[in-house]
């Protein structure tokens, strides 16, 4: 089992940068593909973007490819994601997530970080 805990978040102006880091625990974490969601008030949660157990594969969202980018340094047990050019639509509460397969299905979830685009 792996727990997982999101930082960076918080509140910046239209387009801004902003770095999220996934911290893991309890497993090494390049056992695990590792998933970014967000998911906004009112909204349903959505994929973000995903990236492969040593970050050789990625897939990002259509609504942020080419501002979002993801990373990972398994030897610090951390992901990375750097949001660049970000817009008032991508305020929401980011989750990572862990999964054993290059699929859409994640067995742990962090608590989540909030970020905030201001117009």
């Amino acid at each position: 089992q792996v727990q997982l805990v999101e930082s960076g978040g918080g509140l910046v102006q239209a387009g801004g940068s902003l770095k999220l880091s996934c911290v893991a625990s309890g497993r090494t974490l390049s056992a695990y593909v590792i998933g970014w969601f967000r998911q906004a008030p009112g909204k349903e949660r959505e994929f973000v973007t995903r990236i492969s157990w040593r970050g050789s594969g990625t897939s990002y969202a259509d609504s942020v490819k080419g501002r979002f980018t993801v990373s990972r340094d398994n030897a610090k047990n951390t992901v990375y994601l750097q949001m660049n050019t970000l817009k008032p639509e991508d305020t929401a509460v980011y989750y990572c997530a862990a999964g054993t397969g290059w699929t859409m299905s994640f067995d742990y979830w962090g608590q989540g970080t909030q970020v905030t685009v201001s117009s």
